[in-house]
């Protein structure tokens, strides 16, 4: 028999909270301004600690994917505060439609609201796939554009600051900026205004030059991290144990490739299916279409970067093949292929130092994440690549450990790569005139060891 569960009507909207799962806080807060565009009451929650955690514990099993633990968990941890009616409160989760348990968090949450004495909180679905007719967000041209432009800004906000931060001469002047911008962008969407590809076009190369302006000291180098993983860990301060904050605390740059990147890829997906195991026409070829408009904005966000002097993404388009040898493009379960291509594109733009985030017992990240290591280390031998679980019962405390032993490794290489020509001259004895090359040391057979117990 089917579970009965409430459906979120249109009359709701004027009468009920929405409340929104904090995955990319950045991107989000864009995201609920287009909500309330729409006429939507929407809250981004900011709940985090350990507590949450817990209080998924008590209604989700613990060998249930880690990110929907935590996520039923912030959403029951602020009914439970208090703050919120729950005779005037819903939630809205996103379903990505694949074949990863993210198409079944829903299911999970309504069973989960049922027995904390919730099960007239409606559910709103936010996914581009058909799933939950009928109890889905409603989608127009113009909201799916607005949605677009959410990430393609928030994508943008968030490479500059990671990489203006690291080297600011007044500290708080990245932050303070991201947030000048994150306050316009937000006012002009929920006006309607600032998601067209014209004033995208217009706005970028501006939010770029003012980043570029302030006053850095480069000279100051830094060991430079990438960071990879299934899709919530990666982006979710709660997921990852702030993860971001700690790497600024090891005097890190670091480099979170964009959230665009996920959405080209479910829609690379959709004809990549099709071609691979058949499909109609339309099927086989929609993916070009979507890739192609949202091709329009990534060529300038990534004009943008470069001209200001930052690192840009590769586009998509040759994202693609970064992983051509290594790992098949029929690997497309939850981030799937792209996990792979994002390690090695990683690694060819100078960011060799990678924290892998995964969720323990992840079957799509341990065989294209941690599965994958080895094989990139054989055709990059720089790779210095750390998988990292997260999971309940992982303390932050060996987490942080690992992945301090990888920056060890990142922070020698530096001081190699800043000392090229003295630490030779160090290890020369001049006799009679010539010049005789002293013993090397063993830091190499280190270095060795200790990647290879990273690699674990």
């Amino acid at each position: 028999m089917d579970m009965q569960y409430p459906v979120f009507t249109a009359e709701m909207k004027k009468t009920h909270k929405l409340l929104i799962p904090n995955m990319a806080p950045v991107q989000f807060r864009i995201l609920a301004a287009a909500m309330e565009h729409e006429g939507y009451n929407v809250e981004l929650l900011g709940n985090c600690g350990s507590h949450v955690a817990e209080e998924g514990l008590r209604y989700v099993h613990n060998d249930t994917c880690y990110p929907a633990l935590l996520v039923i968990g912030q959403f029951l941890d602020a009914l439970e505060s208090g703050k919120y009616d729950p005779a005037h409160t819903a939630l809205i989760i996103t379903q990505t439609g694949g074949g990863c348990r993210a198409s079944n968090y829903i299911f999970l949450l309504r069973k989960a609201l049922a027995r904390a004495g919730y099960g007239q909180i409606p559910v709103l679905s936010l996914n581009f796939s058909g799933l939950e007719k009928g109890n889905s967000l409603p989608m127009t041209v113009p909201f799916a554009r607005m949605l677009l432009a959410a990430i393609y800004y928030g994508d943008l906000l968030a490479a500059l600051r990671a990489q203006t931060e690291p080297y600011e001469e007044n500290a708080g002047d990245a932050e303070r900026l991201q947030g000048k911008w994150l306050d316009s962008i937000c006012s002009q969407i929920r006006s309607g205004k600032g998601y067209s590809q014209r004033e995208m076009r217009r706005t970028m190369p501006r939010i770029a030059a003012e980043f570029a302006a302030i006053p850095v000291d480069r000279s100051r180098k830094k060991v430079k991290v990438g960071v990879v993983g299934e899709i919530y860990v990666k982006y979710s301060p709660l997921g990852n144990n702030d993860l971001e904050k700690f790497l600024a605390s090891q005097d890190c740059e670091v480099n979170l490739p964009g959230l665009m990147g996920f959405v080209q890829y479910c829609a690379y997906n959709i004809s990549e299916t099709a071609q691979l195991y058949g499909g109609t026409f339309f099927e086989k070829h929609i993916s070009d279409v979507v890739l192609w408009y949202i091709g329009r904005m990534e060529k300038v966000i990534i004009s943008a970067l470069r001209d200001n002097g930052y690192h840009a993404p590769l586009p998509f388009r040759e994202l693609i093949h970064q992983a051509d040898g290594i790992i098949g493009r029929g690997n497309k379960m939850g981030e799937g292929w792209l996990l792979t291509a994002e390690m090695v594109e990683l690694v060819r733009a100078g960011y060799e130092n990678i924290i892998c985030a995964q969720p323990f017992g992840c079957l799509p990240n341990h065989i294209c994440g941690k599965g994958m290591i080895n094989k990139i280390r054989e055709v990059y031998p720089t790779a210095n690549i750390a998988p990292i679980d997260y999971d309940p019962s992982a303390t932050r405390v060996n987490q942080e450990n690992r992945i301090k032993l990888m920056l060890a490794v990142g922070r020698e290489r530096l001081e190699e790569q800043s000392a090229p020509e003295q630490k030779p001259a160090a290890q020369m004895t001049v006799i009679h005139g010539g010049v005789k090359r002293g013993k090397q040391g063993s830091g190499g057979k280190e270095q060795k060891e200790r990647e290879h117990r990273i690699a674990g």
